[in-house]
């Protein structure tokens, strides 16, 4: 382990795997499965928390069934790479961006968005991204289907 994560252990590396596989699971029910009790997995989480490793939760919903049935990925080709923050920041403010990554490669950034149909993505693209200052050009990739989405295995459970 590194240095970092020094005051992490086994314990701690389990409760993080059965949460991140059912993040709705009582504490009650993983001190079952990990043979310590619930308040020993609620006092670890506060630290998990505490020491910044445990962000928050999220809710898992699958957009198409809700009406966005296009996820696509975008390389970003900026002006300068200087302008990564700058650029993030816009992007973030548009709310069919999921995700930003600030990449090596041949772009600078590698985004993430979600929209209802071809038109709205066009929408986005062209109304949204393309007017953010800093950003040179884009590559649109659409997805046809994601087949795994999973946290990093820390631990056995």
């Amino acid at each position: 382990m590194t240095e970092k994560n020094l005051e992490i252990d086994n314990t701690d590396l389990k409760i993080l795997s059965l949460l991140m596989q059912d993040a709705n699971m009582a504490y009650t029910e993983i001190g079952k499965r990990i043979f310590v009790s619930g308040g020993t997995v609620h006092v670890r989480m506060n630290k998990l928390k505490q020491m910044g490793i445990v962000r928050g939760s999220q809710l898992v919903i699958d957009h198409a069934k809700l009406g966005w049935d296009i996820s696509a990925f975008l390389g970003i080709y900026l002006d300068k790479s200087s302008l990564y923050e700058e650029v993030s920041k816009q992007l973030e403010k548009i709310p069919e961006v999921v995700n930003v990554h600030y990449t090596t490669g041949i772009y600078s950034i590698f985004a993430k968005i979600v929209c209802r149909d071809t038109q709205h993505l066009r929408e986005v693209l062209h109304d949204k991204i393309q007017k953010v200052a800093g950003i040179q050009r884009t590559e649109t990739f659409i997805s046809l289907e994601e087949s795994v989405n999973r946290p990093i295995p820390f631990a056995e459970s």
